[in-house]
């Protein structure tokens, strides 16, 4: 019976950590994973490919995407759009890759009630401490973007009890291998084995 991979939504406080470990998750079993691409509206970076880092799209382009219902989810950021293509998705999760989403905590919940299976998961450092000595170890803030982003972090605090699991990023490794350890428990959960579980019922019946 072919797997069908599962959707899962990846959020936390910025300066948690989200990039490296999915960096790393990739690294370790990329063989089990797809990195959702976004598609975007903003010009691409120097070394940006269409297609790898964005799907990059006019704006007119964009907004037939969200007409026609293309996308998962998508918002409007600094006048620019960035959204889930469902198409690319769909086809990953067909193959029974387990699809990562990293977006931010809006997009997250919006995602969970398009599709009730999606597996969400938060990350944070174990305190908001080390928080703090993360954005200020990065040496590319400023104190007032720092403290903005502290206070941005207590307004996202408040939904942390919406995800499924708490990610709490201290070791690299060990975070890197929970969260690898939790997507692979998850496909276990019975009510994503309902057909499995038909099968046994009735080989058991002997039908």
């Amino acid at each position: 019976m072919e797997e069908r991979g599962i959707l899962i939504v990846v959020s936390g406080f910025s300066g948690a950590g989200k990039g490296t470990i999915m960096k790393r998750l990739l690294e370790k079993y990329g063989s089990d994973y797809a990195l959702s691409i976004s598609a975007t509206t903003r010009d691409p970076r120097p070394g940006e490919r269409n297609g790898r880092e964005y799907f990059f799209r006019s704006v007119e382009e964009f907004e037939k995407m969200i007409a026609e219902e293309e996308l998962i989810e998508y918002a409007r950021y600094v006048e620019n759009y960035y959204g889930t293509p469902r198409s690319y998705v769909e086809e990953k999760l067909a193959e029974g890759k387990d699809v990562i989403l990293e977006i931010e905590i809006q997009g997250a919940l919006k995602v969970k009630e398009k599709f009730p299976d999606t597996l969400l998961l938060f990350v944070t450092p174990p305190s908001t401490e080390e928080l703090r000595n993360r954005l200020t170890g990065r040496g590319t803030e400023t104190e007032e973007v720092i403290e903005s982003r502290m206070r941005r972090a207590s307004e996202e605090a408040k939904f942390m009890d919406r995800y499924d699991y708490l990610i709490i990023n201290d070791v690299l490794e060990n975070c890197v291998e929970e969260m690898h350890q939790i997507i692979r428990g998850e496909h276990r959960r019975s009510y994503r084995n309902t057909d499995f579980i038909e099968y046994m019922k009735k080989e058991l019946k002997g039908e």
